[in-house]
């Protein structure tokens, strides 16, 4: 199975945090299914700790380095995803997370998050 990480899923997952459900570390580590992260999460990853709002304990080359390292595949913005993310219905108002979700339904992608509103979307998640 292919499956997108939320911005949280894909720290969590390289950082080894317990926030991390186990079903969503099953999904993750098994060598079966295909995990991509969007260019979307980096971006938010940059703002947020750029702003101080997230302390990575580490460089963000390093945390970016490590995020490819495991083998997660970046999935680029494209403009079939802005289409999509168009006539997306605004359940969601944070503009990483509806980017993430109108990738992941344009790939036809599960997203692994903890976020309640994803959801609400036709689109499948896993936590």
């Amino acid at each position: 199975m292919s499956f997108l990480l939320d911005t949280h899923t894909l720290l969590w997952a390289i950082l080894d945090d317990n926030k991390l459900s186990g079903t969503a570390k099953r999904y993750i580590t098994d060598v079966q299914n295909v995990c991509y992260f969007s260019i979307a999460s980096l971006w938010e990853i940059t703002i947020k700790h750029s702003l101080g709002a997230l302390d990575l304990k580490m460089p963000l080359r390093e945390c970016f380095d490590i995020i490819t390292d495991t083998g997660f595949i970046e999935l680029p913005i494209t403009r079939q995803h802005l289409l999509k993310l168009q006539n997306l219905p605004n359940h969601h108002k944070d503009p990483f997370d509806r980017i993430l979700i109108a990738q992941a339904i344009y790939e036809k992608l599960a997203i692994i998050t903890k976020d309640g509103i994803i959801p609400k979307y036709d689109i499948n998640t896993i936590w």
